[in-house]
């Protein structure tokens, strides 16, 4: 991981005019220092010369003969000092009046295979959560006059779609999602029997997974989740005090009671995938930790996950700047436990860290936030297909059909819209090869456009992204080990 050992760039002449500071965010770790380059979206360790160059060009200019001399003083040879010079230029730590604009991340081909479907199997839910961001106050879905349900023959023609659609993957993912997924849990059953099949003439592999309130657990439809292999991440925020504020019965009931004995059903019998939860973070639901703890230690979940709720900013649920303060804490709180635990060669359920630090180790370097419209679409209850699930149902974002295929012309104008390219506010940002502005379906809510940038989580992103740099720079010095044997899990 030393940049001046490791590189294999070569540059060409040294250029004319005064070299200036160029792209990159630097952190230390472990008493070590480190470069995240934007341009690449990788981790380099720098050794003491690189640090006393960058030191020096800081908030200035520099000319080649006098970082030369910078370096030379630092024990490099002068053959040295140029080779330095060039590897520096070629990752763009460094630039003249010459330097081009930084490349941007490769736009995928407009027929970038799918590898995976979101099918919302109903529109229906048996709770009336007050932060629902497909039917509450911020609701972009239009549902009146379409189909409840999905039909069969829908739900067929979709896995067909996919694996039409899916090119020369080898793997292809399905994601059952609603409304609450099983109240059509008979159509569940079909298409995994159906989508097997099919997969298995084309010779392709398949998985599955589902999202859940977890209301309509049984025993049997548990054994089936295990029998397939069907991972489950169940919206759940907390214990019945946090879960019944917002999580409710359309009678204003509490869900809790009903699911807690269902959880710990599903996650003592549930033994080929993992069951992980995901909690919506509002106003007065900050306590991050606390959360964590009943979700982790005493339920037992294998993995915790955080977001803050979709909404446009207005609604009572809001979390304020005070609570926000609260969950990043409490983020910091988890973070340090997660590094605890790798250090240490053990995994740890906080599935912010695991998310990022699994980028880190890919080298990210995104083009849009997420896969929507790219590898991933939403199919709705009508068989229409958008972006991803959150826009299911929604008039205004439907890319094609699948008895018809993709509108291409849709796709194509929603990725221009979403290309980080395109958001003029991320261009001066270190974070946005992780990022790349934020999830579209919270800049339409919030802006009215899929393409804006979420200016509103700048500032966390850039915080939270730091701190997982520091981890994986503390792994990268004390337990490499653990970064590989984590990428092995995670199948990275």
């Amino acid at each position: 991981m030393n940049l001046v050992q490791t590189s294999v760039l070569r540059g060409d002449a040294a250029g004319t005019g005064d070299f200036r500071q160029g792209e990159y965010h630097a952190f230390e770790a472990a008493g070590r220092p480190y470069l995240y380059l934007v341009g690449a979206g990788a981790v380099f360790e720098i050794d003491p010369a690189v640090r006393a160059l960058l030191d020096r060009i800081e908030g200035t200019s520099l000319s080649h003969a006098e970082m030369v001399a910078v370096l030379a003083a630092r024990g490099q040879s002068s053959a040295e000092a140029e080779e330095l010079i060039h590897e520096l230029r070629q990752v763009r730590v460094i630039e003249n009046g010459r330097a081009l604009p930084a490349p941007a991340p490769e736009t995928p081909p407009a027929n970038f295979p799918l590898q995976a479907l979101v099918l919302n199997v109903t529109n229906q839910c048996n709770l009336a959560c007050t932060y629902c961001y497909e039917f509450g106050a911020d609701k972009i879905a239009t549902p009146q006059g379409k189909p409840k349900y999905m039909t069969k023959e829908t739900a067929r023609a979709s896995v067909d779609l996919l694996l039409a659609e899916s090119g020369p993957r080898n793997a292809v993912h399905i994601t059952f999602f609603g409304g609450e997924t099983l109240m059509n849990f008979p159509l569940l059953r079909d298409v995994v029997d159906y989508a097997n099949g099919q997969a298995a003439v084309l010779g392709k592999a398949i998985t599955y997974s589902l999202t859940t309130n977890a209301t309509l657990l049984t025993d049997p439809i548990i054994a089936f989740l295990s029998d397939n292999a069907i991972g489950v991440t169940v919206s759940i925020d907390g214990p019945a005090e946090i879960q019944d504020r917002h999580r409710v019965y359309r009678s204003g009931k509490g869900s809790y009671a009903v699911i807690e004995p269902r959880l710990r059903a599903l996650i003592a019998s549930h033994r080929t995938r993992a069951v992980t939860a995901r909690v919506t973070l509002t106003e007065g639901v900050t306590d991050v930790v606390g959360i964590y703890r009943h979700l982790k230690d005493d339920l037992g979940f294998h993995e915790v996950g955080f977001a803050p709720v979709t909404q446009s900013g207005e609604r009572d649920y809001a979390i304020d700047g005070m609570g926000m303060d609260q969950v990043l804490a409490g983020f910091h709180a988890l973070a340090d436990e997660w590094l605890d635990h790798a250090l240490r060669g053990l995994m740890h359920g906080f599935s912010n860290v695991s998310e990022t630090i699994g980028e880190l180790i890919q080298g990210v370097n995104k083009s849009h936030p997420c896969g929507a419209a790219l590898g991933l679409m939403g199919v709705s209850p009508s068989g229409d297909l958008s972006p991803c699930h959150r826009f299911t149902d929604a008039d205004t974002h439907t890319m094609g059909h699948v008895s018809s295929g993709i509108d291409r012309t849709a796709q194509k104008d929603f990725l221009d819209r979403g290309h980080v390219e395109a958001k003029y506010d991320c261009q001066t940002c270190w974070a946005r090869p992780l990022c790349a502005g934020g999830c579209h379906h919270e800049a339409f809510v919030r802006y009215g456009d899929t393409g804006h940038a979420n200016l509103h989580y700048c500032d966390w992103i850039r915080e939270w992204t730091d701190r997982c740099l520091h981890i994986y720079g503390e792994l990268a010095a004390r337990n490499p080990s653990f970064l590989e044997r984590f990428a092995e899990r995670k199948g990275l």
